[in-house]
């Protein structure tokens, strides 16, 4: 049977709570619900949510918009679910504990009995994982019933989602809500590159496949296909971005879509795809007595431009129905023509030079596309992906390079450790193996590129990823051999006391790290076994003292 469940326990498997945000003509943007009551947000985390729940900026416009955002966390708890879900996706899923996402419905439209002549309000989803396209879909359903039916259906929305199943990487599980029934595909590791999108496949039932919001994270990042292998080296480098859109649907697209051309590899930078001057950390982003943050960050405010006019990098994106393309927009500007005003014309603002040739085929490639956004959401994951693969298998290589041999192991020996990452043997087997270009086709300073990376917090998030599975490789590869191991009398006779007593240390603490009835364990428990037999009575009763080691032959 199934253990009792507490109340709420499944429903935060998923989500940390669902807030409504409200305009108040007193109080500005607050706070009006949180559901469930007992979720846990500091006040910093409150009044940031407040303010990312509405567009920084003035709009007469009636309509609804969906976008979502990014906080610092107060408490970076994770749960076990969400950790084995994590664990077994993809590495470039952008999930970090020390962060939680918010996916919005905002609704503005003319109300003459409202004193500002219209209703705004927002529902918004925290959530510590990045499943874009299930939560844009969830916040979607979840506002329509709501502006309809008031808090009830938050209420209903809240008991619904605590009735799904946890979150299984490869896995197409159905989840019930307010009357249909969300079909999804979260991603796996295993998954093959081109198979699913980043977050995974959502569908509606049937009579609801119309009504399905799904995040377009293509149509923003084609228009500025120019730039594109720049940003890519930006992004890969860790340099401050500041990302200025008309609106934050936009700016949280972009920024999105940018983070994801590194996939496969994770970004370790951090970046907040729509961010306002009213967040706690403005004071931070825009302080000039130091260094920019290593952050991208997408904002609406066009105060942005001049309170930050010390970032190195700005991309400013034209207003919606503008006129995309041209030689003004395809060459990166180094320079503000009009000393970074308000009005500063849309465009890619830096000094950088890039390490790489510039690749036309690219744009090419999206101008045959016609205007499917899927075809060219493909042909954008196809290149990046290329990109980035054929970046990090050189470093691959050579980390593989330096794992000791499996005939090198001896169970009379610890666990054998990597030698350590060597810059300068790492740039000479690129001239060995020939570098990034021969799989890309991409030619420019690889080597310069490489050494401006591992300089960079990127490479020391990947390295330390790699490392902590080669290690874990290794230890595996350990065990099998102490598994393998033929520890006969004749064996052990020519081996001192101390060395023998290490083994069976050593072994007792892989039986310790062994989940119970598994044939790993009791294979090491009859290793230890056939030890004690071949051994002396002296030395076995000074083995046997050991309280832990009596306890498992027990």
């Amino acid at each position: 049977m199934e253990p009792d469940i507490e109340p709420w326990d499944r429903f935060r498997d998923w989500l940390h709570c669902i807030c409504v945000v409200t305009f108040d003509l007193e109080l500005g943007q607050a706070l009006e619900v949180i559901y469930p009551g007992d979720a846990i947000l500091s006040n910093t985390e409150k009044i940031n949510i407040c303010y990312l729940a509405f567009p920084d900026s003035n709009s007469s416009n009636a309509r609804d918009t969906n976008f979502h955002f990014r906080i610092r966390r107060a408490i970076s708890d994770v749960r076990d679910c969400q950790k084995s879900f994590v664990d077994k996706s993809p590495t470039s899923l952008p999930f970090d504990t020390h962060y939680l996402y918010g996916f919005v419905h905002f609704r503005q439209c003319k109300d003459p009995t409202i004193h500002r002549g219209y209703y705004q309000k927002s529902i918004v989803l925290m959530s510590v994982l990045p499943l874009f396209s299930l939560f844009y879909s969830v916040t979607a359903r979840i506002a329509e019933h709501f502006f309809e039916s008031g808090e009830a259906a938050i209420e209903a929305a809240c008991h619904h989602i605590d009735t799904w199943q946890q979150p299984h990487a490869g896995r197409t599980i159905e989840l019930p809500l307010l009357g249909t029934l969300i079909s999804c595909r979260l991603p796996a590791a295993c998954d093959l590159p081109y198979e699913f999108r980043l977050d995974g496949h959502v569908e509606l039932s049937d009579d609801d496949s119309q009504r399905l919001v799904r995040p377009d994270f293509t149509t923003s990042i084609v228009q500025h296909v120019h730039h594109l292998p720049l940003l890519w080296e930006l992004v890969l480098l860790g340099e401050p971005l500041l990302i200025v859109a008309p609106t934050p649907s936009i700016t949280s697209a972009l920024v999105q879509s940018i983070v994801g051309l590194l996939s496969p590899l994770r970004i370790v930078n951090d970046f907040r795809p729509y961010f306002t001057i009213h967040d706690s950390e403005f004071r931070e982003y825009s302080s000039k007595s130091r260094s920019p943050p290593r952050v991208i960050l997408g904002v609406t405010n066009p105060f942005f431009i001049k309170a930050l006019d010390h970032w190195p990098h700005i991309l400013k994106v034209a207003e919606q129905g503008a006129e995309i393309g041209g030689d003004d927009m395809k060459k990166p500007k180094k320079t503000w023509s009009s000393s970074r005003t308000l009005d500063t014309p849309a465009g890619l603002y830096t000094q950088y030079k890039p390490f790489l040739s510039k690749d036309k085929s690219l744009a090419k490639k999206l101008l045959r596309s016609g205007n499917s956004l899927e075809v060219q959401h493909n042909i954008l994951q196809r290149h990046f992906l290329e990109l980035t693969h054929s970046f990090m298998i050189p470093m691959e290589r050579y980390l593989s390079s330096l794992m000791p041999l499996k005939k090198e192991m001896s169970p009379f020996k610890g666990i054998p450790s990597t030698r350590p990452f060597s810059m300068d043997d790492f740039l000479a087997t690129l001239e060995t193996n020939g570098g990034p270009s021969l799989t890309c086709g991409t030619k420019g300073d690889w080597q310069g590129l490489y050494r401006r990376f591992i300089t960079c917090s990127n490479f020391g998030g990947w390295l330390s990823m790699r490392s902590r599975d080669v290690n874990a490789q290794l230890k595996t590869h350990y065990v099998e051999a102490l598994c393998s191991a033929d520890f006969c009398s004749q064996t052990l006779a020519t081996k001192h006391n101390v060395e023998i007593v290490d083994l069976v240390l050593r072994i007792r603490e892989r039986i310790i790290e062994c989940p119970p009835d598994t044939e790993i364990r009791r294979n090491l428990v009859r290793q230890v076994v056939k030890i004690l037999s071949n051994v002396d009575d002296d030395l076995k009763q000074l083995l046997m003292s050991n309280c832990s080691l009596r306890e498992i032959l027990a």
